[in-house]
């Protein structure tokens, strides 16, 4: 599928890069690539997709198989999606062919960090409405393996979390259908 084989970044180059990742706009962003997991390592990148407060992203495999389950057995609808900032991602995986390798769903360009984005927040896509979740989006043994054991170190740190390099966690609000391109605002 992708290749993995490139440099991990080392802590300093991470750190070195903060400023470009701080640059990444706060109000309105954009939405540069939509990434279906159909199944467990397998990854598409279409155009266009549907969000749908069901199934999240249509075709992903979060109804399926989503590891945080609410207490009556459910999906849990607070991880429906995941955004990740390309600005760091392009730090983490200098290809960006690999960047699907995240394993989030709407890489975009804007500044998820918590001050900028507290749980609740609504953002609209194209014609959806997500809102931001309180579920944390930390980093894993997958993430360390992919992109390197100082990135996971650097995303899970207290700097990380509050900016969120790893990613946040959103849910469907309104359905609706997004492109690759499309206008992220705050609601």
């Amino acid at each position: 599928m992708f290749d993995t084989a490139e440099h991990h970044c080392s802590t300093d180059e991470l750190a070195a890069g903060l400023p470009e990742v701080l640059r990444a706009p706060a109000n309105e962003g954009t939405l540069v690539a939509i990434v279906v997991r159909p199944d467990r390592d397998l990854r598409e990148l279409p155009d266009t997709g549907e969000l749908t407060p069901a199934e999240g992203l249509y075709g992903d495999r979060w109804a399926r198989h989503c590891t945080r389950r609410l207490p009556d057995g459910s999906p849990n609808p607070d991880t429906q999606l995941t955004l990740m900032n390309t600005r760091f991602l392009s730090q983490i995986s200098r290809r960006r062919e690999c960047w699907p390798l995240a394993g989030d769903n709407l890489l975009v360009d804007l500044d998820l960090s918590q001050a900028n984005l507290p749980a609740g927040q609504t953002l609209k896509i194209g014609e959806a409405i997500i809102e931001i979740s309180a579920e944390p989006h930390t980093g894993c043994a997958k993430f360390s393996k992919r992109f390197g054991s100082e990135a996971l170190q650097f995303v899970n740190s207290p700097e990380g979390r509050q900016l969120r390099l790893r990613g946040v966690n959103a849910r469907v609000l309104q359905a609706g259908r997004i492109r690759v391109g499309d206008r992220i605002h705050k609601v």
